[in-house]
């Protein structure tokens, strides 16, 4: 309990003052307005603070003073604000506040602050009705002081080295691992497990890594500069952003070079896709377990049919038996493996799926090229469930191969899928019913590819989507057509020919 007992009866029994200062909302109706200071019982209260608390408070004010209010004329935030923030947080009892944590608590602070300044309410400590944002911190002033501080939240704990001050002090303590802002740092969401906060920072770092590349020249210069950060000291979670980001761009580098490649010799082809593969290898061993089905659609792209199934059937067999963290889905044998994983980069790649990224204008395999995709365009293309892009190579592999029987049990696995999933697997249906309906097309189900299509145009997918669905509707009409013309002579010329009668 924060204060103490005896702490908290002191100040009951304390007087207040009343000061001659009118509040912000006052009319002229009503100029004579006195505030009530609690400065005494303020007073108590970081006298028993401690030594790290005290440090924190101290952290924050000299933040304040040298970077938000730099040349700030009329600035909104102030001190007060800084000593009611390190109140609430005290009397909330989220933080260890001991000396190795102390960026933590800092940081844990700054989130606060953001959050108030983001919802308009910042609430005075002993009149929690008294909202001092108020005719403050509104309009067009609050929205320009929220941007300013995610501009820094973005920065991660390293913007306190915008203070000349803090910088001299901190910097060579922040170049060492066990002082870096520990990962399981508590929000002031209320975030109630590990589990959740991983979800919050898988989600970070997949936005992170989602930059769309149009060219080689934009990868390797990215490379480039991930390259040069690995230099740098870093956090276990800095480590894991890079790791992200690498595996994201070595996912892209080969399709971005077949889709540029022409002339090439013979000779070369074999040590291109070689090289090509290698890089996606590369990628699915250091990313998350969606990586991998890049290298099948690979091999399924350059006919190695063999390949794309057997790498499609190790990424099903790890979907189905892994701890997924996307939608909170457990197995004991999952949980334990995640639990024992000695970093986050292994959790990452035993643990994390994400969905599949298909941009408009690049050939990834001849079933999802998409029309009217403008090469080289940096609208975002479609995300696909790696569950549903799963079931898709197995049925096109099985397919190329001849293999009959397992085509049809993967064609049905992913209608059940699709039909039945209930969002365990799939957090939407957007696109499946589509790939639903190319599978069905392919192995010549024309009737059933027809419905699936019509069923993806009613959840009203993107233009560029539309826009193939409908040629796609459009061919199997004309084979319709072809097929009953064709039935229709061949019975005709059955019922003329007298040999017949």
């Amino acid at each position: 309990m924060w204060p103490p007992r005896s702490v908290l009866k002191d100040i009951l029994n304390s007087n207040f003052h009343c000061v001659a200062i009118g509040s912000r909302c006052t009319t002229d109706q009503n100029k004579l307005e006195w505030r009530l200071s609690f400065s005494l019982a303020e007073q108590k209260l970081v006298y028993i603070m401690n030594h790290t608390q005290f440090l924190c408070y101290g952290l924050l004010k000299i933040f304040l003073s040298e970077v938000l209010n730099n040349n700030v004329q009329e600035p909104l935030l102030c001190s007060y604000f800084m000593k009611t923030t390190m109140f609430w947080l005290i009397q909330a009892g989220h933080l260890t506040w001991s000396p190795h944590k102390l960026m933590e608590c800092f940081w844990v602070c700054f989130a606060y602050i953001i959050h108030c300044v983001y919802h308009g309410d910042f609430p005075n400590f002993f009149i929690q009705q008294n909202n001092m944002f108020l005719k403050k911190v509104v309009g067009a002033a609050r929205e320009s002081l929220l941007e300013q501080l995610t501009r820094y939240y973005r920065l991660g704990v390293s913007c306190v080295l915008q203070s000349p001050t803090l910088r001299s002090i901190l910097e060579p303590v922040l170049s060492t691992p066990p002082s870096l802002m520990p990962l399981d740092t508590v929000h002031i969401y209320d975030i109630g497990c590990q589990c959740c906060i991983n979800d919050i920072l898988k989600t970070e770092l997949l936005d992170i890594s989602s930059h769309t590349f149009c060219n080689l020249m934009e990868c390797f210069s990215f490379l480039k500069s991930l390259d040069n950060l690995l230099h740098l000291p870093k956090s276990q979670c800095q480590s894991l952003t890079l790791q992200c980001c690498t595996a994201e761009v070595c996912a892209r580098i080969p399709f971005i070079i077949s889709n540029n490649a022409s002339n090439i010799p013979h000779k070369c082809v074999y040590h291109s896709h070689r090289n090509l593969c290698n890089i996606l290898k590369l990628s699915s061993r250091i990313g998350t377990i969606s990586h991998s089905l890049y290298l099948a659609m690979y091999y399924y792209r350059t006919g190695r049919y063999k390949d794309a199934l057997h790498i499609t059937n190790l990424t099903k067999e790890r979907l189905s038996r892994t701890y997924i963290k996307r939608h909170g889905i457990k197995d004991e044998e999952g949980s334990r493996e995640v639990k024992n994983s000695p970093s986050l980069s292994r959790e990452m790649n035993i643990s994390w799926i994400t969905g599949i990224k298909l941009y408009f204008g690049f050939h990834y395999i001849e079933e999802l090229i998409f029309e009217d995709g403008k090469k080289n365009s940096r609208e975002l293309g479609t995300c696909i469930s790696p569950f549903v892009l799963v079931d898709m190579l197995s049925v096109l592999s099985n397919y190329r191969l001849g293999n009959k029987s397992q085509y049809l049990r993967s064609l049905s696995d992913l209608h059940i899928l699709i039909l039945c999933d209930n969002e365990r697997s799939i957090q939407d249906k957007y696109l499946s019913w589509y790939i639903l309906g190319v599978c069905q097309q392919v192995v010549g189900d024309l009737h059933t590819a027809l419905e699936s299509y019509e069923g993806e145009l009613i959840l009203e997918p993107h233009y560029i989507i539309k826009k193939t669905i409908e040629k796609r509707i459009e061919y199997i009409h004309q084979q319709q057509s072809i097929f009953i013309l064709l039935w229709y002579t061949c019975s005709l010329s059955y019922t003329c020919d007298p040999k017949k009668m």
